[in-house]
Formats: structure tokens, C-alpha cells, sequence
């Protein structure tokens, strides 16, 4: 099994080959795209020198995207990145670009989030969720199972019964105060 913690290890042999150590297989410019889609941190290096050469093939795959027309970077921000090489503004430009980037990833992920539990921030989320606790409390753990001792008394069921009603009945109306 890899260890996802650890960058992959690509080697660049001096055919121009690229090498998967983990897998022991030759790998793509999309092979590596895919990795990093995944979630997985990659890196390039030159088998002979021991260069790393992650910077120059992850700007290649942007290029290649980039020139199939699946452009992602504005003319605009393409522009600013030249004029960053050949200014004093170079300094700020990456920590800028790293920055933006956090911000990006941190709002997906907040969104996908908040889209999981959507109900999460809606007035009586928490009395629904109390309500919900006890039903399911009634209806697993009130009863007793038959490999138990003594099953549980028509009284008791009946009353059981009569709370998961009662409770069912509040949450319809919770709901029905929320949709109205």
C-alpha cells in the first residue's frame, strides 16, 4: 500500500521517460495531472543529476490544458505572471498567487461542507435533531431484543409508541413552521 503522506516519487530517466517508483511503471504528463487531481503531491526528479524538476513538468501540464483550450488563467493574469518575471513585483506575486489559492481551497471546502449539512445552520436544527435522537432511541434501544431476559410490556410499548407520536407530531409542525 502507498504512503499518500509522502510525495510520489516520479524519476525522469535521460530518455525523457518518466518513472512511477511506487508503482514501477512509466507514467504520462496526464498520469501525473490525475495524481494531483486526486489529491496527491508529486515529485520530479532527475534521475541522473537529482534535480528537482517538479516546478518545469507542473508548468508543462498547465501548458498543455492551457492550449487545449481549457483555459483557466485569464489573458490578464497570464500578462500580469510575464510582467511579474521582469519587475520588482516579483517578490509578492507568489506569495499573492499562494495566498489566493488557500482562500480558493479553503471556501470549496467550506462549501462542500455547509452543501453535506445544509440543515445545520436552519432555526430548531437542533430540537429536530434532539426529536430524531429520541426516536431512534425508542425504536432501538427502549425495546428489548428477544435474547434478552424479559421483553419489554404492552404498557411500555403502547407508551413508547405513544412518545414517538407525540414527538413525530412536533417535528411536522417544526417543519411545517419553516417551510410556511
Amino acid at each position: 500500500m502507498a504512503d499518500t503522506s509522502k510525495p510520489l516519487l516520479i524519476k525522469r530517466y535521460a530518455s525523457r521517460r518518466l518513472y512511477n517508483t511506487e508503482t514501477s511503471d512509466y507514467v504520462t504528463l496526464e498520469d501525473i495531472a490525475r495524481f494531483i487531481r486526486e489529491g496527491r503531491e508529486v515529485q520530479i526528479v532527475d534521475l541522473k543529476s537529482g534535480d528537482d524538476l517538479t516546478r518545469q513538468y507542473l508548468l508543462q501540464i498547465v501548458a498543455e490544458h492551457e492550449s487545449k483550450g481549457e483555459s483557466v488563467l485569464p489573458l490578464g493574469v497570464l500578462t500580469d505572471l510575464v510582467r511579474s518575471y521582469t519587475t520588482q513585483a516579483q517578490s509578492v506575486v507568489p506569495q499573492f498567487l499562494a495566498m489566493s489559492f488557500d482562500m480558493l481551497r479553503n471556501g470549496q471546502t467550506k462549501m462542500m461542507e455547509k452543501a453535506l449539512t445544509p440543515m445545520v445552520g436552519m432555526p430548531g436544527f437542533e430540537a429536530m435533531q434532539a426529536q430524531q435522537k429520541a426516536f431512534l432511541s425508542a425504536m432501538t434501544g427502549k425495546w428489548t431484543n428477544p435474547a434478552q431476559e424479559e421483553p419489554a410490556s404492552d404498557a411500555a410499548k403502547d407508551r413508547d409508541l405513544e412518545d414517538i407520536r407525540k414527538q413525530l407530531a412536533e417535528l411536522q409542525a417544526q417543519l411545517a413552521k419553516m417551510n410556511g
